[in-house]
């Protein structure tokens, strides 16, 4: 039930945020609150491969943690909708999210995998690998994301996919605005953090960062942003054609 008490609280603040007078406004609108049961159904309502579960075991062995089921769907799904060719990614989650955008991406498109874990890349490319997947479809860069972003050309990215450090999320933000191409996508894992970002009482360094972001990200003019409640959350957000 922490999820229900998460979702009324974030759906309080967004009353406030909008200037109604009371939840019963919100949900007036259609919100309805999902249940545990119906949100496992939608985590698990498409099979997960073979492939990408040995590479969820192997991340969980070394204490990283991927993106879930939903939001790897979520993320192949967007990732075929755009007919992405190139996409960046910060932090490999040992593959499984990298296996997830490969498959909904073109078949010659370019995986860049950011991460500053030497040992979780070395596992990316182990289920890259096993996958079969080209060894020219990816590029595995080792070092700080903010360090690496940089370097990456503006404008010549799909999609940019961040799952790194929480606290720097509104940097890699500014980053994929500058590497996404006009009708590019950003997406950030964790949106939610664990129902925290949707209670008001939760101040810790990375809920706070997250709900930064999620403001930015809200009120910024050149972007179309959905915050889905897949996995731990998936905010994403296209950038407006200039």
């Amino acid at each position: 039930m922490r999820m229900l008490d998460g979702l009324s609280s974030g759906l309080t603040q967004f009353a406030r945020d909008t200037g109604r007078s009371d939840l019963e406004a919100v949900i007036s609108t259609g919100s309805t609150a999902i249940t545990p049961e119906s949100w496992a159904y939608a985590e698990a309502y498409l099979d997960e491969d073979h492939i990408v579960g040995r590479a969820r075991q192997r991340a969980a062995e070394v204490g990283a943690v991927p993106v879930g089921r939903g939001a790897g769907a979520a993320l192949r799904m967007l990732a075929a909708a755009l007919g992405a060719r190139t996409v960046v990614e910060v932090g490999t989650g040992c593959g499984v999210s990298g296996l997830y955008l490969l498959s909904g991406m073109r078949a010659d498109g370019v995986l860049t995998s950011v991460d500053i874990e030497s040992e979780h890349q070395r596992l990316a490319r182990e289920a890259f690998t096993e996958a079969n997947v080209p060894a020219n479809r990816t590029r595995l860069i080792a070092g700080p994301a903010l360090e690496v972003l940089p370097r990456l050309t503006d404008g010549a990215y799909d999609l940019v996919f961040c799952d790194g450090d929480k606290t720097e999320y509104s940097d890699y933000l500014q980053q994929a605005l500058r590497l996404l191409r006009p009708g590019g996508l950003v997406a950030f894992d964790n949106a939610l953090w664990h129902d925290r970002v949707a209670d008001s009482a939760q101040r810790d360094p990375d809920t706070v960062a997250i709900r930064e972001l999620v403001r930015l990200v809200r009120e910024d003019d050149h972007l179309v942003p959905a915050l889905l409640p897949v996995g731990d959350g998936l905010l994403a957000a296209v950038k407006r054609p200039d």
